[in-house]
């Protein structure tokens, strides 16, 4: 987790040093880390250390905080030069950020590109959970999703996303059953520690073995990673949620499960069990983790270029809209992860066999501290831009006494919300009912 944050935080800072060099402002300390001065070297008028504090990093320019002591006729001073070249020593830390994030998921994609065979394919329903949010709304098999709040033919991708940031928002969706055009709404019902919306509708998505649990009736049965689940009782089956359920109905009696394995049919007796889910809740399970159907190939330089961009532009406008519904409190901040978390699925993609998954793990982090530093909030860079901008509208300088309360104000606020997101964080991985 260390590396990892640390490579983001260097390539964002440098962003922050390299702009401040190129205009000729002087900066005194470029550190990966906050607080005391564990090493490091001076070179020039830059003292380059790493810190106590591993959250974060901070290039402190000369003349740079408005209620410092400021000398006017300092050329090397921050606040001395025109607002323009401040503006961009101030996004050039983000901006770095979204260029790591492109350049990393370019490299993935041309080595190992990767993704869920359903995602890009037409919202077509396999399965509809009983109970659930899709099923008390009316929803049924075989409907073709044809517009979700406003999305007009949407694929999974983009009614998981939606559906995801819209917890117990309703949402009008049409959809066409058997040629007949019906307009339903849904609201998805919060789920899991970060109260996610779920709709509970499914596509058909394919059931791949990803890791079988020693132990457990499916590998004492032979079941292997790769295999996939095809029949239940000679009942075809391609949605986890629906092998699921159908456990729950057959609970303890021995089913027939057939499997595709290498190109080969095989049919494996496994007896369920009653056993923790990783919901903490007892089920009747035969022992196997499971993913989807795999598209798996290489992109050229200039596809998977352009498939970056897409892929970080299109996340970027969920992680806007997600920060959005945060602020207007229709979504829990506990969809935000913090240093736990983060840590959490660094150590699972170190986990996975090969780079890319770290890397790709990488890109989505980069990105995110990218689009979160531009947040108009002080003493973020989106906040030194916002006051830049409003200087630049008024023709004159905010005054100190009203920079100081802002500033102050920031940090009350940015320590509350680290706070509040690192208490989120340890609750959500407390085992359900401690």
């Amino acid at each position: 987790m260390a590396i990892v944050l640390g490579v983001m935080i260097l390539i964002h800072e440098w962003g922050h040093y390299a702009a401040a060099k190129f205009f000729k402002v002087r900066v005194e300390v470029f550190s990966i880390g906050f607080g005391k001065r564990l090493l490091g070297f001076r070179k020039g008028d830059t003292d380059y250390r790493i810190s106590a504090i591993p959250l974060g990093g901070y290039v402190k320019m000369s003349g740079e905080n408005p209620m410092d002591e400021h000398d006017q006729n300092d050329p090397g001073e921050f606040l001395n030069h025109p607002r323009w070249q401040r503006f961009i020593i101030a996004i050039a830390g983000p901006f770095m950020n979204v260029v790591l994030a492109v350049g990393l998921l370019t490299v993935v994609y041309m080595v190992h590109y990767e993704y869920p065979a359903f995602v890009d394919q037409p919202g077509m329903i396999a399965y509809v959970k009983p109970g659930s949010a899709a099923a008390q709304a009316g929803f049924a098999s075989g409907d073709r999703i044809l517009r979700l709040a406003g999305i007009e033919n949407p694929n999974w991708e983009q009614i998981g996303l939606k559906v995801m940031l819209s917890p117990n928002e309703s949402l009008p969706v049409t959809v066409n059953r058997n040629g007949q055009v019906l307009e339903k709404t849904i609201v998805p019902k919060p789920i899991t520690s970060s109260e996610v919306g779920s709709a509970g509708w499914s596509p058909e998505q394919g059931i791949v073995v990803a890791d079988v649990d020693p132990g457990m009736p499916a590998a004492k049965a032979g079941l292997k990673e790769g295999d996939q689940i095809v029949s239940v009782d000679g009942r075809p089956v391609s949605v986890i949620d629906a092998l699921i359920d159908d456990l729950q109905e057959t609970k303890d009696r021995t089913v027939d499960v057939g499997v595709m394995r290498n190109g080969q049919n095989l049919t494996f007796k496994l007896q369920p069990v009653l056993a923790d889910a990783e919901d903490k809740q007892k089920r009747y399970r035969v022992g196997f983790e499971s993913t989807s159907l795999m598209k798996v190939g290489k992109l050229s330089l200039v596809p998977a270029f352009q498939r970056s961009l897409d892929d970080n532009k299109r996340y970027s406008l969920v992680l806007l809209e997600l920060i959005q519904k945060m602020v207007e409190r229709k979504v829990s901040m506990k969809q935000v992860e913090g240093p736990i978390g983060i840590g959490s699925a660094i150590g699972h993609a170190v986990t996975e066999k090969g780079w890319t998954p770290l890397l790709g793990l990488t890109a989505g982090i980069s990105l995110n501290l990218g689009i979160f530093n531009l947040l108009p909030i002080p003493i973020l860079d989106g906040g030194v831009i916002l006051l830049l901008l409003i200087e630049g509208l008024m023709r004159r300088d905010i005054s100190l006494q009203i920079k100081e309360r802002i500033y102050q104000a920031a940090f009350v606020f940015l320590v509350l919300f680290a706070v509040t997101v690192i208490y989120n964080d340890i609750v959500k991985r407390l085992p359900l009912g401690s």
